[in-house]
């Protein structure tokens, strides 16, 4: 179409602009004629031709080859500018070619545009407006229910209540806070379990972090400092609601870890997965990390492929998501507006305070087998299990109290309806007493970071767990 449009142009320029007199080419006796650039037409003046293509260019185009025009004669009046018959076009050059329809569509979706937000009225905003914050008395008692200094104002307060499937823009949400809160979270509930609880094994310290950071805790706490979510998100809400959508999925808050490409198999096959496997590539949690891939679909018949890891980065229970990264974003909002000694006052008060029954995290496979070669290792004597007191032998429902010696020092006990089981019993008290020590209060790593500090006293490290 354009090389038609081109042609036209071509012959109509060759009918409409009168040429100088004729040079001869250094290649030839062949006349040529030359054009002075500052002779071109603006786009304007060009749109009267392009719209009009005469038909009679052909018949121009060989009158023009045969001579030059004659001249205007001198009684000849200067014509109107509103007659088209006698307004001469200026020349169009090959640099002025443009297309009309090219032209007339950003003004076509503009208009579209206007007729469309005529229709739909003001946008409304995804959240509620900042302002508003200091009007809310449900923020203003919120604040003054977690204690917060009146360093941070209630706007922060007010925009760690939005999650961000609610609104999407990062100045508004709570995602960049709750990120540092996570962060800050998993430093020090990590470091307080090390040093208090230094012979955990990695199992039970990943249950143990979950129990403690993890999003179910997270959501009771939220649930606790009376946080009321919205039933959808608006401009309209209350600033001192929760809003979330229950639609749109909220994303993961965490630090490291990496997405595992056999993550859906691992679970389908029960393929296994060791402990440094799990350190080193999953969560801090222990868990493995799903996320969407944009890699081209793999042939169907591989057992082991990207494709099928579909299910992105989100959590199924948006209420317990959006609970917990209000209290990460709480956090980091504390850490960024008092520093750090604040944030972890706050997270000693509400967090590490809480109980946690660490004894019922255990799930021993063989105690014997695990006892047995721990008492080889720290060259104690083997342990032997002794009965302590029986009664009802000769009845439905007897007891007997077993005990595990090593040497003459006693490990633990444990009573059950028969031998056997009282024996496994008392194995997995004697593990959980080694398992479970503690020094006490002792320093933490995080301590030394105040200026006025006490010297680092270095902390007790286990050699580690028994692998039975």
């Amino acid at each position: 179409m354009k090389r038609i449009r081109i042609d036209q142009f071509s012959r109509q320029w060759l009918a409409t602009v009168p040429t100088r007199s004729a040079t001869t080419s250094a290649w030839g006796s062949r006349p040529v004629s030359r054009i002075s650039p500052a002779s071109r037409a603006s786009p304007a003046a060009l749109r009267p031709q392009i719209r009009c293509q005469s038909n009679t260019a052909d018949t121009n185009t060989t009158k023009h080859e045969a001579g030059p025009p004659p001249p205007p004669p001198e009684d000849a009046s200067p014509a109107s500018p509103a007659s088209p018959e006698t307004t001469t076009p200026g020349p169009i050059t090959p640099e002025a070619i443009f297309d009309e329809a090219e032209t007339r569509e950003p003004q076509d979706a503009q208009e579209a545009r206007e007729a469309r937000e005529a229709q739909s009225g003001p946008r409304s905003l995804p959240s509620p407006h900042p302002d508003r914050a200091l009007r809310s008395a449900k923020l203003a008692a919120l604040h003054a229910r977690l204690s917060l200094s009146s360093k941070i104002p209630l706007q922060i307060l007010a925009r760690a209540l939005v999650d961000a499937s609610a609104d999407y823009h990062p100045r508004y949400n709570n995602a960049n806070l709750a990120f540092v809160g996570a962060s800050l979270l998993q430093y020090h509930t990590s470091e307080w379990l090390v040093t208090r609880f230094p012979r955990l094994p990695m199992a039970i310290l990943f249950a143990a972090m979950k129990g403690y950071a993890g999003e179910p805790a997270l959501h009771r706490i939220a649930r606790a400092w009376g946080v009321e979510a919205a039933a959808a998100p608006g401009e309209e809400v209350d600033p001192g609601y929760l809003q979330f959508r229950h639609d749109k999925p909220s994303y993961l808050m965490h630090k490291w870890g990496y997405s595992r490409a056999e993550a859906k198999e691992l679970s389908k096959y029960k393929w296994r997965r060791g402990m440094s496997s799990r350190v080193v590539f999953d969560d801090p949690f222990g868990d493995t990390i799903t996320e969407k891939t944009s890699e081209p679909e793999l042939e169907p018949a591989l057992e082991v492929s990207n494709e099928r890891n579909t299910k992105e980065m989100v959590l199924d229970d948006m209420s317990t998501t959006a609970h917990a990264n209000f209290v990460r974003a709480v956090i980091g909002a504390i850490y960024l507006s008092r520093g750090r000694d604040s944030a972890k006052t706050f997270i000693k008060s509400h967090v590490l305070a809480r109980q946690l029954d660490f004894a019922n995290l255990f799930n021993f496979k063989l105690p014997q087998r695990e006892l047995t070669r721990l008492c080889a290792r720290e060259n104690f004597d083997p342990p032997v299990a002794r009965l302590l007191s029986e009664t009802g032998r000769l009845t439905r429902t007897p007891v007997y109290v077993v005990g595990i010696y090593s040497g003459h020092d006693s490990l633990g006990d444990a009573a059950g309806p028969s031998l056997e089981s009282a024996k496994i019993a008392a194995c997995i008290n004697a593990l959980k007493a080694w398992y479970l020590y503690s020094p006490g209060e002792v320093g933490l790593p995080s301590d030394t970071f105040a200026e006025d500090a006490a010297p680092w006293k270095p902390a007790y490290v286990d050699i580690g767990e028994i692998v039975a």
